[in-house]
C-alpha cells in the first residue's frame, strides 16, 4: 500500500468546494490550506472535491490517516523483519500496532458523527508517534512513510479542530 500523503499542490485548484472551504478554515501555523489541500486531494483521480460538507471531508481525513497509518505500519514491519532489525524500530512497529485500532474506532466514530472531540485527541497524540519511532532507533534511519504519517495526523487533527459547522 502507498502512502497517501503530500501530494502537490496543483490539487488546490477548485474553489468553494466544502474541501476547500474547510481547508481555509483550518489555519494555524502548523498546516495551511495548501497542505490541507494536497494531503485529502494526494491523487488527482481523488474524489475529494466531491465531500459534500464538513462531515464528509473530517470523514475524508481521518481514513486517510488510517490509510497512511496502515502504510507505514507495512513498511515499518518489513524493515522490522529484516535480520539487522534494532529493538527500536520493533518497538516502533509495535507503537503502531497499537495505534492502528485506535485510529480505526476514530475513522468510525466520524464517519457516524459522533465522538468528534475523542478523535481529534486521538489524532493530535497521534502526531507523536513519527517523534517517538525516531526515538526508539536512536539515529538509524526510519522508512520515509514515519514522515508522511505525521503530516496526514496533523492535517486530520487540523480538520477536526475546525470551527466550522459539524452537520449542514
Amino acid at each position: 500500500m502507498a502512502v497517501v500523503c503530500g501530494g502537490s499542490s496543483a490539487a488546490v485548484g477548485a474553489a468553494n468546494s466544502a474541501l476547500d472551504q474547510v481547508c481555509e478554515s483550518v489555519g494555524g501555523s502548523y498546516v495551511t490550506p495548501e497542505l490541507c489541500a494536497s494531503a485529502l486531494c494526494y491523487d488527482a483521480a481523488s474524489p475529494c472535491r466531491d465531500a459534500r460538507d464538513y462531515a464528509a471531508v473530517a470523514t475524508l481525513a481521518a481514513g486517510l490517516l488510517v490509510r497512511n497509518g496502515t502504510a507505514t505500519r507495512d513498511t515499518v514491519a518489513v524493515a522490522a523483519a529484516a535480520a539487522n532489525a534494532t529493538a527500536g524500530l520493533k518497538s516502533c512497529l509495535q507503537l503502531y500496532d497499537g495505534l492502528l485500532p485506535a485510529l480505526e474506532w476514530a475513522a468510525g466514530s466520524v464517519a457516524a458523527g459522533r465522538a468528534y472531540g475523542a478523535a481529534r485527541e486521538l489524532m493530535q497524540a497521534t502526531q507523536f508517534a513519527q517523534r517517538a519511532c525516531a526515538g526508539m532507533v536512536a539515529g538509524a534511519e526510519m522508512p520515509r512513510e514515519n514522515g508522511g504519517f505525521v503530516t496526514m495526523a496533523r492535517v486530520a487533527h487540523a480538520v477536526l479542530s475546525t470551527s466550522v459547522p459539524k452537520t449542514d
